[in-house]
């Protein structure tokens, strides 16, 4: 009997708790504002729409910085089990091979005001024993956990773009 008073007791308290909240008057921020341009003030004040111009250096810097294309790429290898890193130079369109892992470089993107703040580098690897792809996307020099290699075994990240 307890049990079952305590069940509704608490539906109770449940039901009414939307009822109470909407007593309560909210604050002036948490107002809903109304658009200036639907408003029934004649005094509201509309924004003027943006100029093309203005719409343009808005697009721009929405892109984030310009980047350049790199001729290849740095790329180093880490062997868990031995601990030991080995580097490759790729060029786009090439490939290598890593323990039971083949490498390739489609593209390497790198920022164009600052070529040595960061890389972009657009991979595939496969696992050759298993004939599986374990990996196909871009690594960024920058944050190699963000978009990363996962294997038992081998690491690889990006290093950098080669420029030249």
């Amino acid at each position: 009997m307890t049990e079952f008073l305590a069940r509704a007791c608490l539906c109770l308290l449940l039901a009414a708790s939307p009822a109470l909240a909407q007593d309560e008057v909210p604050d002036e921020d948490q107002q809903l504002m109304v658009d200036p341009a639907f408003s029934d003030d004649p005094q509201a004040v509309v924004p003027a729409e943006p100029s093309a111009a203005e719409r343009q250096r808005a697009a721009e810097a929405a892109k984030g910085p310009e980047t350049a294309r790199g001729q290849g790429a740095q790329l180093r290898g880490l062997d868990k089990i031995t601990g030991q890193t080995s580097d490759f130079d790729l060029a786009i369109g090439q490939s290598v091979e890593f323990g039971r892992l083949q490498v390739s470089l489609a593209e390497c993107r790198f920022p164009a005001a600052d070529p040595s703040a960061d890389a972009y580098a657009e991979l595939t690897i496969t696992d050759r024993r298993a004939n599986k792809q374990v990996f196909s996307g871009w690594m960024i020099a920058s944050a190699p956990a963000l978009s990363a290699l996962d294997d038992s075994r081998y690491d690889v990240w990006v290093v950098a773009c080669n420029r030249a």
